[in-house]
Parts: C-alpha cells; structure tokens; sequence
C-alpha cells in the first residue's frame, strides 16, 4: 500500500472572551514575560489536543494590556492523525475549554469555514464598548466587583450632552492620526477610518441591583468601525471626557481631527485599558 493519505486540515472560526487584566493583551509574547498573551494559553491548549502538525490561531482584533473581550474571533487549521476524523465545532470548543482551565479564557463557539476564511481579513466590523463609573470621589469606592472593569473619572459629574454633542464630529470617515498612538507596527498605517456608530448611553452596573449604589452610575460609550488604529477608541473616550469635565468644548474635538498629529492629543487624557472591552467581530 502507498503512503497514507494526508488531509488537508480543517480550518476553524472561533469566539472567545477573556478577563484582560492578567495578560499582556490577545496577541503572543514571549513565554518568559511576567504577563504573556491569551494567545500564548489558546494555542498551549490546542496543542494538548494532539494535532499533528502546532496549530497557530490568526486573531481579528488585537486588543491591549488589560482589555477585555466579550467576544474575540480567530481562525486556526486543525491537521489530525491519518485516519482520524475532524473536530466537530462543539468538540474543539469543549477540548480547547478543558485545557484553558483555570484562565478567565473562554471559548464561546467554533465552527467549520472554508481554507480561504481569513478571521482579520473577512470581519466586516468590530464592536467596542467602554465602560464609565461616575459619582467616585476617589478610586477606594469602586465597588469591588467593577474593580478593573471600568474607568471612573476623577472631579464631579460629567456634561453628556456636551459628550453627545462632540461626539457628532467623530462619526463618519476621516483621517483619526490625532486620536492614535503611533508605535513601531502602526506608523505605516492609513490612518483614514469609518466610525459608523458612537452612542453614550446609561448602564446597569454588575449586581448593582443588589447592593446600595451610593449614587453611582455607569455609562457605556459604543464604538462600532470596520477597523481601528492602535488605542484609538481610548483616544476617543479620553477626549469626550475631557469634553464631559469641560476641560475641552464640543468643537475642540473637530480641531483635533483637523490637525492630523497624535502629538496634538492632549496629554494625560487617553482613557485606561480597564474600562475597554471588545464586544463582538461582525463577519
């Protein structure tokens, strides 16, 4: 009998969530860092499924130290030994689950798409929600179970109208360099992009319901754009703040997309990675 037949692989899409705030952010580091990626865990469980060639998951959206995601999305090939069957999705899902164990990584869902799916380069938009604690005098009265999943502003309450109103200037297709950090991996970007929804909306806190709220309350900024530039939604939630405090006007934001300098962002104002969370990739 001739060789034995090799398959070609089955290729995955999968969403999963992680809890930020103990990881270097989505994508993989090196091992020997005091905070690696969830990447680094992703693809040390799959390769506890005994694949038999190392399985590498192709992230959507790289997020930063201490972001969440509700849902991140990724692909990845899957080759098993000759004459062994395919993962089913609830099967991969469940074997990655299994080894994840302990982290705060899950896997929400995975399922079959063809070899020329591409996670980052078929999402058709992100979805980012930014979550704001208002009514803290002081960072000691973040409720405990908020601590690291919001950002509450220092001073009094916030102008939302004048928030909303800034806001305006954001939306639709414009060059964002203002409201980028500018790295190594992102000065060559085009810094052109397409804001199709920003919305401020109020929140329910996370068993706030339960407990006596001592007037606080929560807001939830939305952001929702094909792609985005490096800490550019951060950028955005920083200087509608400032806009909220009145430390900027409702116009200055339209001067700062005028200017097209990330130098000219105002210093001290881009928003925590605490308060960030992808919410969903939209394929």
């Amino acid at each position: 009998p001739g060789p034995a037949m090799v398959c070609a692989p089955a290729r995955y899409l999968v969403f999963f969530q992680y809890f930020g705030t103990r990881y270097s952010g989505v994508m993989e580091t090196k091992s020997d860092q005091a905070l690696v990626g969830v990447q680094n865990y992703l693809e040390k469980a799959a390769q506890n499924l005994r694949p038999s060639a190392p399985i590498k998951f192709h992230i959507s959206s790289r997020t930063d130290t201490g972001v969440h995601a509700l849902a991140n999305a990724a692909h990845l090939d899957v080759q098993r030994a000759p004459g062994k069957a395919a993962f089913t999705g609830k099967q991969l899902a469940q074997g990655l689950n299994y080894h994840l164990n302990p982290e705060p990584i899950r896997i929400l869902s995975a399922q079959r798409v063809p070899s020329t799916f591409h996670a980052r380069f078929c999402a058709l938009s992100r979805t980012y929600i930014y979550r704001l604690l208002l009514g803290c005098a002081h960072r000691s009265q973040i409720p405990v179970f908020e601590r690291d999943l919001c950002w509450a502003p220092a001073g009094g309450p916030l102008d939302i109208q004048a928030m909303r109103e800034a806001a305006k200037f954001l939306l639709g297709t414009h060059d964002f360099s203002t409201f980028r950090s500018l790295n190594s991996d992102t000065s060559l970007q085009c810094p052109v992009r397409t804001l199709l929804q920003l919305e401020i909306q109020p929140s329910p806190g996370f068993l706030s319901h339960h407990y006596e709220p001592r007037g606080l309350e929560f807001w939830e900024v939305k952001f929702k754009s094909r792609a985005f530039l490096y800490r550019q939604v951060r950028r955005m939630v920083g200087a509608l703040v400032a806009v909220g405090q009145g430390k900027l006007a409702p116009h200055h934001i339209q001067e700062l997309l005028e200017v097209k300098d990330s130098r000219a962002f105002p210093a001290h104002a881009m928003a925590p990675a605490s308060g960030l969370f992808l919410k969903s990739v939209e394929y």
